[in-house]
């Protein structure tokens, strides 16, 4: 079994110092990502808080300026409802690093978020460390790649730490609800754009559809038949005079800008 050099092991403990010497200060995420970025390149790194389905929190990037809207503001418009991200820190899911790909819905890549923004950011892959706070808070630290995906290998490496980054990631954000606390509440429901006809049970079969679940895994989680979720579906495109997602996804949109 190989080990790390000397050198090697006193640089890996002086960024891992660093890190832990920043925490409460400005100079915190810039350290975790040089750290993490020293152990697995990456090309970006973003760090979000969330809770519930309130607007999450930008709390760090380092995208460049012509690349900040799509990652940033474009997101924070709406579209992280859909986030697989953002809905597992809804759920939650346990502390730890996760590929994207792991936490999607069956038809993830064939939906309409996919489709029509994420494919924006142009990225191979995105995997995220989440961590927990009080008062039902959660902070994603995503670390993303433009060229090829992480390896298993590496993706191994970076799991390894993460007991290290979540605990770390809890100090420095310990006072994110008070944060929140702080911020404008929560959105509304994505009424308007005749969405305000649907019934709440339609309502809930929009969310899965957008999120990009097929209607036998919507059907799994509402507990009825996918047949049943594919009525639902012709009755809400009915109601909107629509006939496909694409537009069912520009209604959502539209609605949330009201």
């Amino acid at each position: 079994m190989k080990t790390m050099g000397s050198h090697a092991e006193d640089d890996f403990a002086g960024n891992a110092g660093r890190v832990i010497d920043a925490i409460g200060t400005p100079a915190f995420c810039p350290a975790l990502t040089a750290w993490l970025h020293a152990v697995v390149p990456c090309t970006f790194s973003v760090a979000f808080g969330y809770q519930g389905e309130r607007r999450p929190l930008e709390l760090f990037d380092d995208f460049p300026k012509d690349r900040r809207k799509v990652f940033v503001s474009d997101y924070l418009e709406g579209p992280y409802l859909l986030d697989p991200f953002c809905q597992a820190a809804i759920r939650p899911v346990a502390p730890g690093l996760y590929r994207l790909k792991t936490l999607a819905p069956d038809r993830f890549y064939q939906g309409e978020y996919y489709r029509n923004y994420y494919i924006r950011t142009e990225i191979a892959e995105e995997i995220g460390f989440f961590a927990k706070m009080p008062e039902d808070c959660h902070v994603v630290f995503s670390l993303m790649r433009e060229e090829r995906v992480f390896s298993q290998p590496e993706f191994r490496r970076l799991a390894g730490l993460s007991p290290i980054v979540t605990a770390v990631m809890r100090r420095h954000w310990a006072g994110l609800a008070r944060d929140f606390a702080q911020s404008p509440g929560p959105r509304p429901a994505p009424l308007g754009q005749g969405l305000e006809r649907l019934t709440p049970r339609e309502h809930e079969i929009v969310g899965w559809i957008l999120k990009g679940h097929s209607a036998e895994a919507t059907g799994n989680e509402l507990g009825i038949s996918p047949g049943t979720v594919r009525i639902h579906r012709r009755n809400i495109y009915a109601k909107l005079g629509i006939s496909s997602q694409r537009e069912l996804f520009a209604r959502f949109l539209a609605g949330l800008s009201l």
